[in-house]
């Protein structure tokens, strides 16, 4: 977390020296893969368990967090160019980590599913009733995660020169990434139709799009197409791919999406559409098959070798282990995320201004025990004391008196 705020502070530079001096990257990268894998075999173990009631579910939710956090800060440091070569072989298991999220993001585009934001409130965990609402939680946050998987694609599609034999391929021919890009192109996950109104989903919301910025290029529309130019005019990556007739065919949709008001926005698409106009009147060879050994990813293959028939039993332990402290441990463990995440700064970095627990309006006054809860006016603290109380106990240690606000 202090990376990502030191990168957002524009000191990206000595935190990139620092990950490649240490060989951070490919320790980050199976995190990324290990927490996507929890998600996805543990998680729903623990949504399950009738008897699984837990004081609260922020430690749940922390790990869950942790892979947004992650992606997050590889999202900030892989436009470097040192950064991608420092992956080294785990480039691989970035490049199938990235391709899962976004077939999933282009499947759930396909068949209509739009993903509306939720926001939980620290009381909301610290309920014991809230599993499902994590469970929201947990998919909004998936649908965010995938678009930041999106950019880390595009940045590494930038040094296509400089990546191994087998990540070129694995690109192209294993997951044929061109093709998977040409359906984002198509269905646009981060836009939807609401009401008659056309929302596009910026900065980890939803904006309605004034009428004259409809046809607007967004940042998640320039990074797709930027990683289109990268795969496709790069003569290695022409030689390597095979455009048979599905894949050319896929291709050739691009032409109807490049208008002269998106060219005008992105000039280099003038040598894709040259490109793509090429393409339609010639019948390119099929790629020579070289005898090669490829490298293949290892970090999802192991851990799900390592760990088959035995998802139940590790989610029964962490649940007796990990997700059951007792309160002291719990006040603890809140204190130490509270100095983690460094709320001052996180506040200064966000986008929006703070608003009020109880009513909703900007708020310019705060918890002055927990500091994590913000109030417009003290009547309003006061009538919001009920819900807040056990959160805040939880991120300031000793319970609280009424009188004491």
């Amino acid at each position: 977390m202090h990376a990502i705020l030191s990168a957002s502070t524009g000191q990206e530079q000595l935190l990139t020296e620092l990950l490649v001096s240490y060989a951070k990257i490919p320790v980050l990268i199976g995190e990324l893969i290990s927490v996507e894998i929890w998600k996805h075999k543990i998680f729903p173990v623990l949504c399950r368990l009738e008897d699984f009631k837990p004081r609260s579910t922020f430690p749940i939710y922390v790990v869950l967090h942790h892979e947004a956090s992650i992606i997050n800060l590889l999202e900030t440091v892989f436009f470097y160019k040192e950064i991608c070569e420092s992956a080294e072989d785990s480039i691989l298991d970035l490049i199938d980590y990235c391709h899962r999220k976004l077939t999933l993001l282009a499947a759930r585009s396909a068949n209509g599913q739009t993903v509306t934001p939720m926001e939980l409130r620290p009381e909301d965990l610290a309920s014991p009733s809230s599993m499902q609402e994590l469970r929201k939680q947990a998919e909004t946050m998936e649908f965010e995660i995938s678009l930041k998987a999106l950019s880390v694609l595009r940045f590494i599609t930038d040094q296509v020169e400089s990546l191994p034999l087998s990540a070129l391929t694995r690109m192209l021919n294993t997951h044929n990434l061109p093709c998977l890009l040409v359906e984002l192109v198509e269905h646009c996950p981060w836009s939807c139709q609401e009401a008659g109104k056309l929302k596009k989903f910026e900065n980890s919301a939803w904006h309605v799009v004034p009428p004259e910025d409809q046809v607007k290029m967004t940042k998640l529309d320039g990074q797709v197409w930027l990683a289109l130019l990268n795969l496709l005019l790069s003569p290695e990556c022409q030689r390597k791919y095979h455009f048979d007739g599905f894949n050319k065919s896929q291709l050739l949709k691009l032409r109807a999406f490049l208008t002269d008001v998106l060219i005008d926005q992105l000039p280099n698409l003038v040598e894709l559409q040259r490109f793509l106009s090429h393409l339609a009147v010639t019948e390119p060879a099929p790629p020579k098959k070289d005898l090669v050994l490829e490298q293949v990813p290892v970090i999802w293959d192991h851990i799900l070798k390592k760990n088959a028939g035995k998802w139940e039993a590790i989610a029964k332990h962490q649940v007796k282990r990990v997700f059951s402290p007792t309160e002291e441990e719990l006040k603890f463990q809140a204190r130490r995320w509270a100095q983690t995440y460094s709320l001052d700064m996180m506040e200064a970095l966000a986008p929006n201004k703070p608003r009020c627990g109880a009513c909703g309006t900007e708020a310019a006054k705060r918890c002055s025990r927990c500091r994590n809860e913000w109030y417009c006016t003290r009547a309003c603290q006061v009538q919001h004391w009920q819900k807040h109380k056990v959160a805040c106990n939880l991120m300031a240690g000793e319970p609280r008196r009424a009188d004491d606000l």
